[in-house]
Formats: C-alpha cells, sequence, structure tokens
C-alpha cells in the first residue's frame, strides 16, 4: 500500500490547495485522483466553455439592437462550427496544460482514473490501494435526468454533450426552467436554432426574484419559446424529430412540442455513491451530498469536502471560496468557519441577470416586514441607461431598516454581472452598510449610478409591494 501526506479527489478547486502545500513542504507527497479529464466541471463542461459560446451569442444581440440607434449593422452569418471549435481549442489547451503539470510534478501522483473507498482514509484506484490521514473529496457533481416515459429510447443533449456538437440544430426543445436551460436556449437563438423551454415550476428562473424572472422571460420570447408549469411526461421517436408530451401541472392539458433535438437541463446531484462513503465512515445528508461542519470537515476528522461535493452552492467561486477555507482549516490548523451570507451568481442571458444574498420574500420571511427597505431604479431613468436605449431593466435593492444592512440585491440588464460588484464587497464589511456606496462620488454618466439611486430610493418593503402593484413602471411578477 502506497502512503501519502494528502489525498485529493477531483481537480477543480481543490488544486488551489496543492501549490501552497508544495511551497510549504517541498518533500510533500500528493496523490491527485481525477476519473475525468483534469480541471473539474467548471472547465471542461461547465462555466467556462459555456461562456466561450455566450460571448458571440451575446454580441449576436447586440448587433441587433444597434439599428434601434441608427447603426445599420446586419449579421450576414454566424459560423456556428467555428464559435465551438474556438470553445474546444481553448477549453483543450488549459486541459492540456493542467494535465502536463500534474504529470510533470515531483510532488504528485496523478491518477487518471475512478477511486472508492475501502476503509477509513484507504482507498482504492487504478487496482492499487493508497492511504492517507488527510484527504479532500472535490468530486463535483453529476447531470440529473428526470424519468421520463421514452427518454432513454431516443438521443438526448445534456450540458456535457452539447459541448460536442458540430452542427447547428435546426430547432431543440430544452426540458429545465433554470438558469442551464435559459443560457443555452440564449445561445441556440442566437445562432439561428428555433429554441423551446420547458419548465416544471410556474416560475421561469424559479431562484431570481419574480420581476427579474418576468422580465426574463419578457425579453427572451423575443427570441424563443418558454412555457412555465409544464411537466415533460413522455418523449417518442417520429421520423426523424422527438416529440415531448408536457402536462400543465396546473389545468392538466397535454401540450405536444415537436423538435429535431432534446436537451436536458433540469440540475445536477450528486455522484457520492461511486467512493463508497460508508466504507470511509464518512455521513451523507438526506440528499446524498457530502455532510459538513461550518469548517468544512466531514464526519471523519481531517477528511474535507468543498465545491459541489458539499451540495451547497454549485458555483465555481463557491469552490474557490471553500477551497480557502480547507486550507486554512486542514492545512494551517486554524478555525475559520464558512460564510455564506452574500454568495453571488450571474446568469449570463441577454439581458445579464447577477443576484447576492436574501431576496425580498426572504428578508421579511427572517426579519418582518416592518424591518426592511426595498430600493427600485431603472437603467433608463440614468443619463447613461437613456443613452444605451435600453428600456424597463432595472437594479433591486435589500436594506435592513434599523442598520442600513445590505440583505441582497438583484439586477436584471447589461453589464449585471458587473455592477453587482459594486455591493457584494461593501457586504463583507464590518458593519455591511450600503452608506458608503451613497456617499461616495460616482462618474457621470457612468451605468453604475443605477446602483447608487437605487439606494437612493429605499421605500419600506410594504411600500413597495403597493408600487409594484399599482404601477405600471414595474414588471407584473
Amino acid at each position: 500500500m502506497k502512503q501519502y501526506d494528502v489525498i485529493i479527489i477531483g481537480t477543480g478547486s481543490a488544486m488551489n490547495i496543492v501549490d501552497p502545500m508544495i511551497q510549504e513542504n517541498p518533500n510533500i507527497r500528493i496523490a491527485v485522483i481525477d476519473k475525468d479529464e483534469p480541471g473539474g466541471i467548471c472547465l471542461t463542461r461547465g462555466c467556462i466553455p459555456s461562456k466561450i459560446l455566450l460571448y458571440p451569442a451575446e454580441l449576436v444581440r447586440t448587433v441587433e439592437k444597434a439599428r434601434e440607434l441608427g447603426v445599420d449593422a446586419k449579421i450576414s452569418s454566424v459560423n456556428f462550427q467555428m464559435v465551438m471549435e474556438r470553445m474546444r481549442t481553448l477549453i483543450n489547451k488549459d486541459i492540456d496544460q493542467i494535465r502536463e503539470g500534474l504529470s510533470s510534478s515531483k510532488n504528485i501522483d496523478y491518477y487518471h482514473a475512478p477511486a472508492e473507498f475501502v476503509s477509513p482514509y484507504t482507498m482504492k484506484v487504478n487496482g492499487n490501494e493508497i492511504s492517507s490521514k488527510m484527504i479532500f473529496l472535490c468530486i463535483g457533481s453529476k447531470i440529473i435526468i428526470p424519468n421520463i416515459k421514452g427518454l432513454d429510447k431516443v438521443q438526448y443533449h445534456t450540458s456535457d454533450t452539447v459541448l460536442k456538437l458540430t452542427k447547428l440544430p435546426e430547432n431543440i426543445a430544452i426540458i429545465g426552467g433554470g438558469y442551464i436551460a435559459a443560457e443555452y436556449g440564449h445561445f441556440f437563438a442566437s445562432m439561428g436554432s428555433k429554441v423551446t423551454i420547458i419548465g416544471r415550476n410556474p416560475q421561469f428562473l424559479p431562484e431570481e426574484e419574480p420581476e427579474v424572472s418576468a422580465l426574463a422571460k419578457k425579453e427572451l420570447e423575443q427570441h424563443m419559446t418558454i412555457l412555465t408549469n409544464q411537466e415533460v411526461r413522455e418523449v417518442r421517436q417520429v421520423g426523424d424529430r422527438r416529440e415531448l408530451v408536457a402536462v400543465d401541472r396546473k389545468s392538466g392539458k397535454n401540450t405536444v412540442i415537436a423538435a429535431k433535438e432534446i436537451m436536458v437541463a433540469t440540475g445536477r446531484g450528486p455522484i457520492t455513491d461511486i467512493l463508497h462513503p460508508e466504507k470511509a465512515g464518512i455521513k451523507l445528508t438526506r440528499e446524498g451530498w457530502i455532510e459538513v461542519n461550518e469548517y468544512l470537515e466531514t464526519s471523519q476528522p481531517n477528511i474535507w469536502a468543498l465545491g459541489d461535493a458539499d451540495g451547497k452552492y454549485p458555483f465555481k467561486h463557491v469552490a474557490n471560496y471553500e477551497s480557502k477555507i480547507v486550507y486554512y482549516n486542514a492545512i494551517l490548523k486554524q478555525k475559520i468557519k464558512a460564510d455564506y451570507h452574500a454568495i453571488p451568481h450571474a446568469v449570463f442571458t441577454y439581458p445579464e441577470i447577477a443576484s447576492v444574498g436574501l431576496g425580498e420574500k426572504e428578508a421579511m420571511e427572517k426579519l418582518g416586514e416592518d424591518k426592511v427597505l426595498i430600493g427600485f431604479q431603472k437603467y433608463e431613468d440614468t443619463a447613461k441607461g437613456e443613452a444605451m436605449n435600453v428600456k424597463d431593466y432595472f437594479v433591486k435593492v435589500i436594506v435592513e431598516t434599523e442598520t442600513m444592512r445590505i440583505l441582497g440585491a438583484h439586477i436584471v440588464g447589461p453589464y449585471a454581472s458587473i455592477l453587482i460588484h459594486e455591493i457584494i464587497p461593501l457586504m463583507y464589511t464590518g458593519s455591511g452598510s450600503y452608506e458608503p456606496i451613497s456617499d461616495s462620488i460616482h462618474i457621470h454618466p457612468a451605468l453604475s449610478e443605477v446602483v447608487d439611486r437605487a439606494f437612493q430610493s429605499l421605500v419600506p418593503a410594504e411600500h413597495y409591494q403597493h408600487m409594484k402593484q399599482h404601477s405600471h413602471e414595474l414588471v407584473a411578477a
């Protein structure tokens, strides 16, 4: 049996810990194990390849909008094959660099194979048993495939396989109404496909604020069909097409959707079963994720989990943050608790969406309606927004009445993922107050003024709800 100082499963964010460990101890022996291509889900089949695809999609929509400003630009064609090849070339270059780094390091034994526990602190990989008193589990997650009659009898795509496409689908039906469905729906529609998104939740993008989702749906529906509250019950092959039978969850009425291609985008779930964690005495949550304490340690001392594996927030930036927490606690022997009070995310559709912290409903349930202030500002009511000719896009902020502490922020519109970073750092200061934004001088006319003015427009939550019900200026949620 081979002994290591550390065993790491997964080559995503856990790799952030490797270089500091080697610098601290040049003689350290590390086993790095990954059954998939190195780089983790984000690089190989997640956020990075999808964002490489989504930037050309953004350009398509931007050029189309230019006509409204007197710029008569036309898109003569979109080279789908080139867009896809560029993405694969960039991704494969990064994968090859990571593989080379892992294979050439004198401190690392790189195992490109599945691994499983045989007992606490002992694993089997490539037919060999290896052991360590410290193990990091950064195993990622797997795609959830819903139990739909006939789905297993037809070809379908997922966010994994869709990256291998070389020919643009004439039309595509996407099962799922979350951010993966929204982003790929936007991509395919921008490239020229006829897209139908079928979500089972009554609200498109159910994790977003209702008025954000409503506006995003309204805008995206200019280029695709979005069905909500529809559960796909059956898929069948009819000639060279597929038919999806969806049932309205409220009325029970059936809808049949025909498509050349199907993509399943119904979320991700735990992949812990391949590890046989029970043999290592590692507890799982009821949903099957690896259970960790507030320091990210599992039920087995000195075995740690981070990223998708712990089932908390399936974002690369959260996994990177958790890798720091694990480094502090496992390697430096500090006691640092993971803090999730201000986890941001973005949806890279057109319009872009960004969010951090609590939503309006959550804030009122947590603090009480009388303890919450809400600010709302439209892009178009700033000089830069008017110059950009944008309509209906907005910033919504949520603040605690007594302390002026920022509870949450939600943005839908151009550069949302950038604008929200005016807010996020303040949520990590001691007071968490929004006042530094109001006290600082903003460039005029810059789009960041919309964030400042959202905080200047704070009103009691009850008043905001009244405005939402009676004002045509707010998108109906």
